[in-house]
């Protein structure tokens, strides 16, 4: 059967405790990363986002559509331009020259048409690119409201990881002080069961939580102080003290 002094089982307890204290770091660590007000700033900062791109795209339609008519315009007036020089410059017959001016005058109205719908076109851009600027707008404030649920949580977790390594580390630096065996031991438990040791206090096992029968309890009381006991429940170290009822 393994041994180790009662007072080094009675150590085991503060390894145990530094134990769990990792594992509670641990998981406020994974809770701490799920974080609800984070997530739905997300959702909230992509779904802005995603209206912002739609207004964008609409903008570049619409800037799109003014420059074709603009240059739709200036192809007209550039037509006219060339009739009215050859009118001016008597650059044909009287027939010729009739010709062109019903031309212009055709060209004329086509322009003035052209215009208007330039003129609309101008008036949606105008309103898309106000949209634009408000959807950029609460583009960023929602990015900074993201930005400051981000920077909370890292703080958080930044905390509780720190608290982590040092547990970790004053874990390591007092399991270097034990029996290799009984270190060896209590691991391999721990591993096993998740509890490497835990008190036996008024005939209770602290690491199921449940009263041991009295034939273990009887068993346990015949062993000697340097025997290590087991919880029957979960395998783990029973430490024992007379001053537990143990």
């Amino acid at each position: 059967m393994a041994k180790a002094a009662p007072e080094e089982q009675l150590r085991l307890l503060d390894v145990a405790a530094l134990d769990s204290q990792t594992t509670k770091l641990a998981r406020e660590i994974t809770e701490a990363t799920a974080d609800a007000d984070l997530d739905a700033a997300q959702t909230a900062l992509d779904e802005v986002r995603s209206v912002q791109a739609e207004v964008q795209e609409r903008v570049e339609t619409a800037a799109g559509a003014l420059k074709e008519s603009e240059l739709a315009v200036e192809k007209v007036a550039a037509h006219i331009a060339k009739d009215q020089a050859r009118i001016n410059a008597n650059a044909g017959t009287a027939s010729d020259m009739m010709a062109l001016s019903h031309e212009i005058d055709s060209l004329t109205v086509r322009r003035n048409g052209l215009e208007d719908t330039q003129l609309e076109l101008m008036g949606t851009l105008e309103e898309v690119q106000e949209e634009a600027a408000e959807a950029e707008k609460l583009t960023a404030a929602r990015a900074s409201e993201h930005a400051e649920h981000l920077a909370r949580r890292d703080t958080v977790i930044g905390a509780l990881q720190a608290r982590l390594a040092e547990t970790k580390i004053a874990r390591a630096e007092l399991a270097a002080t034990f029996d290799e065996t009984l270190m060896g031991t209590y691991d391999r438990i721990r591993t096993r069961n998740g509890i490497g040791a835990a008190r036996l206090f008024h005939g209770k096992s602290e690491a199921s939580g449940i009263a041991l029968s009295a034939g273990d309890l009887a068993e346990i009381k015949a062993s000697r102080p340097d025997e290590l006991v087991f919880c029957p429940d979960t395998g783990a170290i029973l430490v024992r003290s007379s001053e537990w009822g143990a």
